[in-house]
């Protein structure tokens, strides 16, 4: 009796229509933040790490996903606990009233994460290129390297 070692297929290239759909869900894992508060970046690096040898075009939506959602949802929430705590700190000193403004300001950054997320998501599904503004070209270059 012989022990083999039995042989990986390689992966199918997905097709174009799988292509779309995977990176829409990529995008819209920023819905996922709404019911959890901090797994929406889980989804497209899961998506990324399963579909990446399979397609270029999810990987680099993967990604772009991931990260907008790392800087605009977790950044923008932190920056916004910030925020409101210097604002709660100096209202002792009523300077902190004038700053309720900017803190409502900040405090909208998830929330337009979540619209333009969900707006890549519907650009990828009609089969358009979708880049985010500043990470795009970035994550191109680097895929291509």
């Amino acid at each position: 009796m012989t022990d083999q070692i039995p042989q990986q297929t390689p992966a199918l290239p997905l097709t174009p229509h799988e292509e779309r759909q995977w990176a829409m869900l990529a995008h819209l894992g920023v819905l996922a933040n709404l019911f959890s508060g901090f797994l929406g970046p889980v989804v497209p690096l899961v998506i990324y790490l399963i579909y990446k040898d399979r397609s270029r075009y999810v990987a680099y939506q993967s990604l772009q996903g991931l990260v907008f959602q790392l800087i605009w949802w977790v950044g923008g929430g932190i920056l916004t606990g910030i925020v409101w705590a210097i604002t709660g700190t100096l209202s002792t000193v009523l300077v902190g009233l004038l700053c309720i403004p900017i803190a409502c300001a900040i405090s909208a950054m998830p929330l337009v994460a979540l619209v333009y997320g969900v707006y890549a998501g519907i650009q990828c599904n009609q089969g358009q290129d979708f880049k985010y503004w500043l990470i795009g070209d970035w994550f191109r270059n680097t895929l291509t390297d």
